[in-house]
């Protein structure tokens, strides 16, 4: 599959921009925590250019601006994307990364159909390449992985996030940190969804919940973790689907946990 060797290429490109600037890089910021620096700026432009070179007719769901004519559908659209449409995250954990937290990657899918078809998620800092294709499995430096076989939320380790608006909402989303870690071995937060994904289907940890991610956090880490036998789904236990609001409400389990969890997150909505 071509898209996969153009991803990969995208992926080690964009990792050496963020290895080169790492501990190196001021930043602006978009919103009171919303960080951005040159680093994510300088790796979604090589991405861009690797993709178009190779498919100049494809379109993009990206974080970063980017030319009008690139970006796939209508923004803030819940309508499945059925064309070629890459979705890239140039640098996930923006925050981690400022900080010099080595906790962060760049994150790349390829969809066509409505589907992810092959996924990408690289942390260069800690040299990790978690990959996958449709059918395929999920792969970190090549070994093959798969998600835990924890059977219940009472001997899991969990992993959450927590959106832009935390300030105005932190007792809402504390709400369900509170009630997870008073029925879990424990609740981390790692502060970069892509690898949260990618922790979650090499059996690092058992569950993960966030609200208000964006296609670019999810996408790659989506394909990845269902490729390691883990499942993805909307709080209402509903399946995603590709477009602007991926994301929008995520639970990501090993599958065995996952039910469970549903559950417990009803219960607070």
């Amino acid at each position: 599959m071509k898209e996969t060797e153009v991803l990969m290429e995208a992926l080690h490109e964009c990792g050496a921009i963020l290895t080169e600037n790492f501990r190196h890089v001021d930043y602006i910021l978009k919103g009171r925590a919303n960080l951005v620096t040159a680093a994510d700026m300088a790796s979604q432009k090589k991405a861009f250019e690797i993709i178009l070179s190779a498919f100049p007719g494809d379109r993009f769901i990206a974080e970063e601006e980017m030319p009008d004519e690139y970006i796939a559908g209508e923004k803030g659209s819940d309508r499945e994307e059925t064309g070629r449409v890459w979705i890239i995250d140039p640098l996930d954990g923006t925050t981690n990364y400022a900080h010099g937290f080595p906790q962060a990657a760049v994150s790349i899918a390829f969809a066509e159909g409505g589907k992810v078809r092959s996924a990408g998620v690289f942390n260069p800092m800690m040299n990790e390449l978690y990959t996958a294709e449709e059918g395929k499995g999920a792969y970190l430096n090549g070994r093959k992985i798969s998600v835990s076989d924890t059977d219940s939320v009472e001997k899991s380790l969990l992993v959450t996030g927590f959106a832009y608006d935390r300030a105005e909402k932190a007792d809402y989303y504390v709400r369900f940190f509170r009630e997870f870690m008073k029925i879990s071995h424990d609740v981390r937060r790692l502060g970069a969804a892509a690898l949260d994904m990618c922790w979650l289907a090499a059996g690092r940890t058992d569950g993960y919940w966030e609200f208000n991610l964006k296609p670019w956090d999810v996408a790659a880490g989506w394909l990845i973790l269902e490729e390691a036998g883990g499942r993805t789904s909307s709080f209402d236990g509903q399946p995603w689907h590709t477009g602007w609001n991926l994301g929008r409400q995520t639970l990501a389990t090993n599958s065995l946990i996952h039910d469970e969890m549903l559950l417990e997150i009803k219960k607070y909505l």
